[in-house]
């Protein structure tokens, strides 16, 4: 090669390197898929299940679209939360009965024993009652939520789905695989997290980790749709009550969606700079779900883990809220002296010195979050089981709860920082105490900013 050619060359690559090249690799992908296809059409014969192949085709046409596309995904996640929120209520209030029915065996056995009434407190309405409302609240709807997802995933759906976001994730300078790790945060943001190894970009796969918690996980949703249920499906009646609770949790699915995009392109602009990498991905065909695979899949493989995860860590906790609810300083506990400190910071906010301490003690496990404030506002000093929403309703409503305060929760435990699993797993996953802290400071930075604005803006119009 001559002289003058070399030097042709490297004022090409020089220029390729100062340009955007991202159009230029994608046109390179589809004219490699595009000839690959050619060559197929004009050598390969199609077996007889041609018709099943042109039946995909035609359902991509659809599921792909970008008119429709995007309806049927929000018409899926609708139903997929509407069969969770509408069929997780019985079973949840058939095991909390029959928990706290052995939690009355245990108490006569304590008495029988002699034991003073701290061992009983500590044991069972701190750590037995803390543990048995976790897995009373958490698992029928991860029985009904992961199955049903699978089923969506099984299928071949999903894939479809992080086609449809994949341009979104590009323009936000992320990897389109983070669609993948995103849906996995609804599970459990930890399972998210650790889902983050396909990334091969170490930077994408970053923003990826950092991002995952925008999306609620089993442990946020109890809260979610309980409040939602009360204070947004109450408020119009039985009769569509579920269906109106639905739209607000998709809603709020949204908001997680749009905050993952939005600080995605912040860090992809600011402390991970780079161009998002080619993300190609090859549709699967569509398949019938093996249900009884899938069944034992979702149970054991996800709803077990998590269950097991909830209740490691919510134990612990259901002692220490025990504890601080019943040592007393003065007239009243530390967990209400502590509660009214924060109560100004709280209040600025849409919240309350109870809630934000509900937040804070939950830290180990989400799900414990009501069951921490329903103690606070009681004043029982253990973890109390309410009877029926109506009851907890007016509870809430009796300690100056309005709509805004439902609402200002939900935006907080959807965006607040991760669970105690999930920290954890963040810095085994980046080995960095600098995107540890970044994943944590970040999203609480976030939540607080966005409940004060909405707390402010709807107080300075009059709305409550």
């Amino acid at each position: 090669m001559k002289q003058g050619q070399i030097q042709q060359l490297k004022n090409l690559m020089q220029n390729l390197q100062q340009q955007d090249t991202t159009d230029l690799r994608d046109q390179i992908v589809s004219d490699i898929y595009a000839r690959t296809e050619e060559i197929v059409t004009q050598t390969v014969m199609l077996p007889e299940n041609k018709a099943q192949h042109e039946f995909d085709r035609r359902l991509d046409n659809v599921l792909t679209s970008r008119w429709l596309g995007y309806p049927i995904m929000m018409l899926m996640l609708g139903t997929v939360f509407y069969l969770t929120i509408a069929g997780a209520n019985l079973p949840s209030s058939m095991l909390a009965d029959f928990f706290f029915w052995i939690e009355g065996y245990l108490t006569t056995f304590f008495l029988w024993l002699g034991t003073p009434a701290w061992v009983h407190g500590v044991l069972v309405e701190g750590l037995y009652r803390g543990t048995a409302w976790v897995v009373s609240v958490m698992l029928p709807p991860m029985a009904i939520f992961f199955p049903a997802f699978a089923i969506l995933e099984d299928f071949g759906y999903l894939p479809r789905v992080a086609f449809n976001l994949d341009r979104f994730f590009k323009k936000a300078g992320a990897h389109g695989k983070q669609a993948l790790t995103m849906s996995m945060g609804f599970g459990c943001n930890a399972a998210g997290v650790i889902a983050c190894r396909i990334i091969e970009s170490p930077r994408e796969r970053t923003i990826a980790i950092i991002t995952n918690n925008f999306v609620p996980c089993n442990g946020r949703f109890p809260t979610l749709i309980t409040l939602a249920t009360l204070f947004m499906g109450g408020a119009i009646g039985l009769a569509y009550g579920s269906l109106v609770a639905t739209a607000v949790v998709v809603g709020l699915v949204l908001v997680g969606i749009s905050v993952t995009l939005s600080v995605s392109w912040l860090l992809s602009k600011t402390m991970l700079r780079g161009i998002p990498s080619n993300f190609t991905l090859e549709l699967p065909p569509y398949r019938k779900p093996q249900f009884g695979r899938l069944l034992i899949r979702s149970v054991y493989d996800r709803t077990v883990f998590v269950l097991k995860r909830a209740v490691i860590v919510a134990a612990p906790a259901g002692i220490a809220t025990w504890i601080l609810a019943n040592i007393q300083v003065g007239d009243a506990s530390i967990l209400q002296h502590t509660a009214l400190f924060l109560d100004p910071f709280a209040q600025a906010i849409g919240l309350d010195g109870y809630i934000l301490m509900a937040f804070i003690l939950g830290l180990p496990a989400n799900e414990i979050v009501l069951p921490i404030l329903i103690m606070s506002y009681l004043s029982t000093g253990a973890m109390t089981e309410m009877s029926s929403l109506v009851e907890l309703k007016n509870l809430f409503l009796s300690n100056g709860w309005t709509w805004l305060t439902a609402l200002c929760m939900m935006l907080f435990s959807l965006l607040h920082y991760p669970c105690g699993t999930t920290m954890w797993t963040i810095a085994k996953e980046t080995k960095s105490t600098k995107w540890t802290l970044v994943a944590i400071l970040l999203p609480t930075s976030i939540a607080l900013s966005v409940c004060f604005l909405v707390a402010q803006t709807v107080r300075f119009f009059g709305l409550v």
